[in-house]
């Protein structure tokens, strides 16, 4: 079994209805949550001006898929609740990222473990701090 980080984002809709259903799903696919943060609502980050304000939340769970069957996992996820990818870093009913795998780096072009901007997302770091303070220090400069 494997630990896994992910962050789990929404500015569409009923976002919090999006975030609860997201982690549902992951929750009856073979992804067992441990620890929940609290959701932060935050200003979206890069893509276009205007966008509504986004829900942000971290989950802790175990898993026995690899890094590469649990995207493929996220990704049909994200479809089911209609995420749309035509605007980088556009608004979305869901947005699931995996953060952190075990131990694991993986530098591929369609997967990067650790997310390689953690360190740039308070939204990010904030909800990780909450449920793993010890995982946050690593990529924070001072422990928030």
């Amino acid at each position: 079994m494997s630990i896994v980080y992910l962050g789990l984002g929404s500015n569409l809709g009923d976002r919090q209805n999006y975030l609860n259903t997201a982690i549902m799903h992951l929750s009856k696919n073979g992804c067992h949550l441990l620890k929940q943060s609290t959701y932060l609502e935050t200003e979206p980050v890069g893509g276009p001006p205007h966008q509504g304000l986004f829900l942000n939340g971290v989950i802790k769970i175990e898993t026995q898929f690899s890094p590469h069957e649990l995207l493929t996992l996220i990704h049909q996820i994200e479809s089911q609740l209609h995420r749309v990818r035509n605007i980088e870093n556009g608004p979305r009913t869901i947005d699931i990222d995996i953060l952190i795998f075990d131990q694991l780096t993986i530098n591929e072009p369609n997967l990067k473990i650790p997310h390689p901007r953690i360190k740039e997302r308070e939204f990010v770091l904030k909800p990780l701090a909450e449920i793993a303070p010890e995982e946050s220090i690593h990529f924070a400069d001072e422990n928030i």
